[in-house]
This record gives C-alpha cells, structure tokens and sequence, in this order.
C-alpha cells in the first residue's frame, strides 16, 4: 500500500463483466478475462482478489485456471486475497487453512476472506497457519450487502451487536502487533459511520461496497474516521467495466488508487523507506 495506494482490485468473473469484455460465459472466457486483469493490473495495484466461487462454478478446470491467476498476481508483484469466505469448526477449518494459507499448497494466497458465524474462535487454524507461515486473514465483520444486517446487527448477551463482537475478538488477536496484526476484518464501505468502533483493532480493513452497491470513495473518511490509516479499498466491477484493453485499465486503476490515498491523507502513511511508484 505505501508503495502502490490503498487499492485491492475484485478479479470477479461475473457474467455481466464477461460481456463488457466480450467474452464467453464459459471456462475459456472467464480465462481470458482473469488471466488479461492480472497482466494489466497486478503490476500497478497493491492487491487483487480473485473471487473463488466464479471460478469453482467450472469444476477442477476452474480451480486449475484460479491456481495460474494467484501464481501470474503474485509473479507480477500484487499481493493477493482470496476471497473464499470459508467457516466451518475442527478439522474442517483446518484443512481449509492447509488449503489456502500453507506454504506449498497449490491455492496459497497471502491472504483470505473468511466467515465467523460459526463462532470466531472456531477460526483458530486459520489464524496459527496464517500466523506461522506470514499470511493474513480477513474476517467477515459487517458486510456491504443488506441482507447481512439482519444478523450482524443483531444484539448479543453481552450487549454489542455480534459486527462489535466479531472485531473486538479480532482486535483482541491482534493486540500488541507491530506494525498492525495479521487479522483484519471486513467492513463494508456501504456502513453508516459509527456502526463498529475500529479505534482498537490494530490490523486492515478490507472495505467493499464501492461502485456497483452504491458507496463512493468520498464516503471512506466519514465511515472510517480515525480507523482509515488502516483501510484496503476494494473494487471490482466498477474498475473492471474499463477492460479489456490493459491501458484503460491501468489508467482507471491509477486514478482510483490515487483518489483513495489523497482521501485518506495524512492518515494513510507510505511504508517506511518504501518510495511511491512513480505513474
């Protein structure tokens, strides 16, 4: 981020940005479409995020095209998030870890999105892995689309909303990491400012909702106040829609990127003795 600006760019093989980039619904286009996104973007931008499930919806195929889009992002100098938003309890989760965050795995990402509805600390495996091997996870705190409010807005015994919940046991993981721990949490950029209290978190915030749900870049510094040093920005369909030529791409990438910095600023610092790309 100090070197490239606060942007994670959504690699989202949906149908409609297939079309945009007039290419087929199929393994073969979405191949073309994810495969030419990295080549463009992933030498600009500080992150990209594969969505899992648009490649999974081809079977092993898919997955083998998914394995060549980490292997081509992180070649080309991008860090990469993988959005699987995985939650499940024991041995399961653990594998879930092996799959993603272990050193060797085909699928390793240097970070990935994962659920805590099955109770936060059921997220354990995927913590220690990611913690051994220097990786990151996002947890799902309060998401950017409405249905989620129904239940992450709800109440818990101890009298914070379970969004509340969900960082402060993020937080207290992270709690005496220098520079910032290794667990972020997901907040929407859609959130109404005050909604979770981020002040102790102590780690990233990957914000989703720009663009097509609604939110703009104008909105980071009211909904995250103070916690914006900390922000990734996420967009997908709204900077995609600029492809599939490389150089509107990169134009569109740049601007944006550069537009969230300048919003963030002075909050958001570059990485000490890590000089900003040159455009």
């Amino acid at each position: 981020m100090g070197a490239r600006g606060p942007l994670c760019v959504g690699i989202d093989a949906h149908p409609s940005v297939l079309r945009e980039w007039g290419v087929t619904d199929d393994l073969r286009g979405v191949e073309r479409f994810a495969l030419g996104a990295v080549e463009a973007l992933a030498p600009e931008v500080a992150l990209v995020k594969p969505q899992s499930a648009f490649f999974e919806r081809f079977g092993a195929r898919g997955v083998e095209v998914l394995e060549r889009v980490v292997v081509a992002a992180r070649d080309a100098g991008a860090l990469v998030l993988l959005d699987v938003k995985r939650g499940d309890i024991g041995s399961t989760m653990a594998g879930y870890a092996a799959a993603y965050l272990s050193d060797g795995a085909p699928l390793a990402a240097d970070a990935i999105t994962v659920s805590p509805y099955l109770g936060v600390g059921a997220l354990d495996p995927v913590f220690e892995v990611a913690g051994r091997t220097g990786r990151g996870v996002f947890v799902v705190a309060l998401s950017s689309n409405p249905e989620g409010a129904d239940v992450q807005a709800a109440v818990t015994r101890a009298g914070s909303t379970v969004a509340q919940a969900v960082v402060d046991a993020v937080a207290a993981r992270n709690a005496g990491r220098h520079p910032v721990g290794d667990l972020g949490v997901v907040v929407g950029a859609t959130t109404p400012a005050g909604a979770v209290r981020l002040a102790a978190l102590n780690g990233p915030i990957l914000a989703p909702g720009i663009g097509a749900q609604g939110a703009r870049l104008a909105d980071l510094p009211r909904v995250f106040g103070a916690a914006a040093r900390h922000v990734v920005v996420t967009v997908s369909r709204d900077l995609l829609r600029y492809g599939p030529h490389p150089a509107s791409l990169r134009h569109a990438a740049r601007r944006t990127a550069d537009e969230a910095a300048a919003l963030l600023h002075p909050l958001v610092r570059q990485v000490e003795g890590a000089p900003r790309v040159k455009r």
